[in-house]
């Protein structure tokens, strides 16, 4: 559990006799590659966190697998709306890699509320937090080009290319996977021309607010 204390510690600590609690009812769990952490359909009741490994959250649309979200070490991932009521969640988690969890039960969680109330906070904290970068995802799909997209995704997800097949990050993207491949082949291009720019003429490329595009 040593990942998630400095999580912790990093956004609100916890007295000892606070974390004392709350570790006791932190469960390790582990969970192989591709294996559904909880299927589409199931009611949700437990928070994961992330120690070592990856997570997507997905859902279908038609006969369409859609990643809703990728998530890695030092994450919690849950289905908060099927916590809060209680319905069967209409989204499933899925191991992308062999990964070890920490498994939180929300009812013992909340039970903590009552007598540690700067548990109560922590976790309202993680929630907001969770809840803002729900909706900077949003607004990304919404103001963004898909070019600028894949390049906040590598600033965000560094190692992600070798942890996760290209059609989830495609979908997590809102994008096709071919049109992943063109913004793949357009990007290290570019990377390419930047790094040996005395090669060309300065006009033959030229940066954009937040993205890159590559000029004839």
């Amino acid at each position: 559990m040593k990942k998630l204390k400095e999580i912790i510690d990093a956004l609100y600590p916890l007295t000892p006799e606070a974390y004392k609690a709350f570790s006791g009812i932190c469960i390790p769990m582990s969970i192989k590659k591709n294996m559904d952490l909880q299927a589409i359909g199931q009611t949700c009741k437990n928070i994961y966190f992330i120690e070592k490994g990856a997570l997507r959250v997905y859902y279908f649309k038609g006969e369409t697998d859609i990643t809703d979200s990728l998530e890695f070490e030092g994450a919690f991932v849950s289905r908060v709306e099927s916590l809060v009521t209680g319905e069967p969640s209409k989204k499933g988690i899925q191991a992308l890699e062999d990964s070890d969890l920490i498994v939180i039960n929300a009812d013992k969680l909340y039970d903590l509320y009552n007598s540690h109330l700067e548990i109560e906070r922590l976790f309202k904290q993680l929630f907001l937090k969770a809840f803002i970068g729900m909706l900077k995802r949003i607004e990304s799909i919404q103001f963004h080009s898909a070019e600028v997209r894949y390049a906040n995704f590598l600033k965000e997800y560094p190692d992600a290319l070798k942890r996760v097949p290209l059609k989830y990050i495609a979908s997590f993207l809102g994008i096709t996977q071919v049109s992943l491949s063109r913004i793949r082949a357009k990007y290290w291009l570019f990377i390419f021309c930047i790094s040996n720019r005395s090669l060309f003429d300065p006009t033959f490329i030229k940066s954009t607010q937040g993205g890159f595009k590559l000029f004839n």
